[in-house]
Parts: structure tokens; C-alpha cells; sequence
């Protein structure tokens, strides 16, 4: 079958992130699949961009260049006319990368001798001013993101963030040229070229200056940007917002929650999801790692509560607490645990029945989407800014497919949890 010929071909570094952008692509009126890695073969759904979703942001360097590298051969195959490069709103990465390292493998890649970089997402309080990264009313630093158990960010400055990865310089467009428009953008990046800048940070505090933006970016080989800039780049190729692009199948089956996050956003959901009086079922590390807790005993628990409503399993917990066990564990030790135990639980509960189930936390979507085998996944309607229902056909014919709703940490309303469900409903 041939392939479709893609507008957008999008790289993403995490799978919340994936769906992230691909939320905000469906919202601007494309029709938009999701891979779940490099897929091995054409697709065979009708597309007008491509999210390759890969488990990248926080392996070394190398590995995620090559992963990122794999995935851009594919989508040019594809006929891809621009690449998107989609990175945290929170800029998540350490001193080595993965954003600088990637960005300039893609751009060497595709012969670009400039690139963009913003993380900027107004919808949900990410915005890049003077080349500091806002998260709310305060600095990046200041956020939480401070005491990120893998990625820890210290440092609100991007150019200087981006700079400790790349060797091509990096500079700023500065909000005064966002705020003029499409020929002052332009003339800025003119500027930054022949003072041998290679990747400039962009300033945005508004939809409206990603919407300025945009135009600027049209003939750009390779764009690097959180979800935000996606609402603008559909334009370029004479596409409209419209709903059917969201159109997902009817939701089945029993439902469920799954948190790894320790963000204080998915703290406030867990504790909301609680206090309305639902089942609720926390995994603790230790415990695990002793021995004394177990999948099967967490799915024991769940099995007879799920013909009543949704369950939450959750290993979702605070700072302090996270260091504690990281401490007497090790960090990736920890970190890997848990997942694999979420991703055990996901399985366990999809083949109980469970076919509508959110997943909070990018490492533990990543976990649970692989540990379900799922390949690729149709993007519907938002449930919140960055977060859409998104379905996963089924490989056996006349077998309903799973609703996936794949939440960053830091995403949501306090209510998240109920409200998704109650929207598929």
C-alpha cells in the first residue's frame, strides 16, 4: 500500500509528549497517527502528519541521536516536507543533551545551517520571555522541576542550556521580533545567520505570538519545540481547525488509572481521585524491591472493583519521599522498578477487560504502551490542554481497540482523572 505523503513529520523524545503534539496538530485540522517507535512498514491509515513517539529524552546521548536518526529516515520516506522535533514544555534534558545533541543530528541530516528551539505552550503556562522559560508566574527553577528525579532543571536561561549541548552557536529571538511579526522574525534569524548563530532560542508568552510565529517558519527543514508551536505550522499548508479530525471509535470496556508521576500537578489529581471516594492502590519501591508487593497482588486487589468504576494505581509521590527511596535504591534502579511493575499492571488489567485506561507520567507511558504492544495509536479529542483520548486498534478483527489517554506529569486539572473519563463517556 502506499504511503500517504506527509505534511508534518514530527520526532518526539517521550510518549506523553508525542500525544502532547499530536493534540495540538488534530486541534489545527490534521489528521494525525501516532507510532509508538519507528514503525517497520508504510501506514495503512490516511494521514497528514506522522508523531513517531520514542522513549529517548533520558538515555545516553548516542542512543537517542541514533533512535532520532532512524525515525527521520522513515518519515522522509514517508514524503515528510517539514520535521518537528518535540522536546518537554519544561525543556527537560541534562548539561549532554538529548535536545542539543538530537536538534543538530536532524538538522545535519536534512543540510540546515539554522534551526529554531522553543518550548513555549501558553495554554498550559509554558512561556519563553528574554529567553527564560516561565512555568506559571515563576521561573523554571522555581517550578518543581528543580527536584525532577532524572532531569533536574536549574537553569531557566535556554540559551545557556542549549548552548551547554551544541557546538553551533546558539541565539535569542527576542520577543520585540515575535511581537512585530512574520518579516521581523525573518529578519532576525537573517541577522542571527550572518553573525554565524546557528540555533536561535524564540521568545512566546501568547497563542497569538506562536501564531506570528509560524509563517516565519515555513521553508525551516527542522523545527525544535514543545507542543505549543503545532497550532501554527498546519497554516503553512492551507489547513483549517476542524473537528472531524479528532473522531475517535466508541469507548468499551472497564476503566482505569495508572501513575508513576511524582509532579506536584499529578500529586493534586491522585489525592482528587481519592477523595471522591474511589479505589485507589499505591506501589511502594521498597516494598518491591523486598519483595513483599507484587503485581499479581495488585491486580488481585483491582479485579472485583473494576465492574463498579475506574481504579488508580499509583506509585506517584513527593520530593522528599522520592529522594528517600532513591537514596537506599538508586535512582535508576527506582525508576526502573516501579515502571516495570506499572507496566506488569497495565497488561494484567488490559486483559481483564480494562479497554479506556490513563496513564500519568512520560516514563510510565512509555513502559505501559510497550509493555502492551501497542503500535500506533489515533489521536481524538483533548481532555485538557496537551492531553487527548487516543485509540489503539485492535490486531484480532471485530475485537474493540483501547482508549489510551497519555498524561504528562506536570498536565491537567486537579480532576483529571474523572473528567477524562467522563468525556469519553
Amino acid at each position: 500500500m502506499t504511503t500517504p505523503k506527509l505534511l508534518i513529520g514530527c520526532i518526539a523524545d517521550d510518549f506523553t509528549g508525542a500525544t502532547d503534539l499530536a493534540n495540538n496538530l488534530v486541534r489545527a485540522g490534521l489528521r494525525v497517527v501516532q507510532t509508538i517507535g519507528v514503525a517497520t512498514e508504510p501506514l495503512d491509515l490516511a494521514a497528514d502528519a506522522v508523531v513517531v513517539a520514542l522513549k529517548s529524552r533520558t538515555i545516553p546521548a548516542a542512543d537517542a541521536v541514533a533512535q532520532s536518526l532512524q525515525a527521520l529516515a522513515w518519515l522522509r520516506a514517508a514524503g515528510a516536507q517539514q520535521i518537528y522535533f518535540k522536546v518537554c514544555s519544561t525543556f527537560d534534558s541534562t548539561a549532554q543533551g538529548n535536545i542539543g545533541p538530537v536538534t543538530e543530528a536532524l538538522m545535519d541530516a536534512l543540510g540546515a545551517d539554522f534551526a529554531v528551539a522553543t518550548p513555549a505552550f501558553p495554554d498550559n503556562q509554558r512561556t519563553v520571555f528574554k529567553g527564560y522559560l516561565f512555568v506559571g508566574d515563576g521561573l523554571l527553577n522555581e517550578s518543581g522541576m528543580q527536584h525532577h528525579p532524572l532531569t533536574p532543571m536549574t537553569d531557566p536561561n535556554l540559551v545557556r542550556v542549549m548552548q551547554a549541548q551544541c557546538r553551533r552557536r546558539v541565539g535569542l529571538i527576542d520577543h520585540a521580533a515575535v511581537a512585530a511579526g512574520e518579516a521581523a522574525v525573518r529578519a532576525r534569524i537573517a541577522a542571527l545567520r550572518a553573525d554565524g548563530v546557528g540555533i536561535a532560542i524564540v521568545d512566546a508568552v501568547s497563542n497569538a505570538d506562536l501564531l506570528r510565529l509560524g509563517p516565519a517558519l515555513k521553508d525551516m527543514p527542522v523545527v525544535t519545540a514543545g507542543s505549543g508551536l503545532a497550532i501554527a505550522l498546519p497554516a503553512n499548508f492551507g489547513i483549517a481547525p476542524s473537528t472531524t479530525a479528532a473522531v475517535l471509535p466508541p469507548a468499551q470496556g472497564l476503566r482505569a488509572v495508572l501513575s508513576g508521576s511524582c509532579s506536584r500537578a499529578t500529586l493534586r489529581q491522585v489525592a482528587h481521585f481519592q477523595a471522591q471516594g474511589l479505589p485507589v492502590r499505591s506501589i511502594d519501591p521498597l516494598r518491591l524491591a523486598s519483595g513483599a508487593d507484587s503485581v499479581d497482588q495488585v491486580l488481585a486487589w483491582a479485579e472485583p472493583l473494576l465492574a463498579s468504576g475506574p481504579v488508580l494505581v499509583y506509585s506517584s509521590a513527593d520530593a522528599s519521599a522520592v529522594e528517600s527511596v532513591q537514596q537506599q535504591l538508586g535512582t535508576q534502579a527506582a525508576g526502573s522498578l516501579v515502571e516495570h511493575a506499572l507496566a506488569g499492571v497495565a497488561r494484567g488489567l488490559v486483559e481483564r477487560g480494562v479497554r479506556q485506561l490513563v496513564v500519568a507520567g512520560g516514563e510510565t507511558s512509555g513502559a505501559c504502551v510497550q509493555a502492551l504492544q501497542v503500535s500506533r495509536l489515533r489521536i481524538g479529542p483533548q481532555i485538557d490542554p496537551g492531553v487527548p483520548w487516543c485509540h489503539a486498534p485492535s490486531d484480532v478483527p471485530g475485537q474493540p481497540g483501547l482508549h489510551l489517554a497519555l498524561k504528562s506529569g506536570n498536565f491537567g486539572s486537579d480532576d483529571f482523572f474523572t473528567k477524562a473519563f467522563a468525556q469519553l463517556a
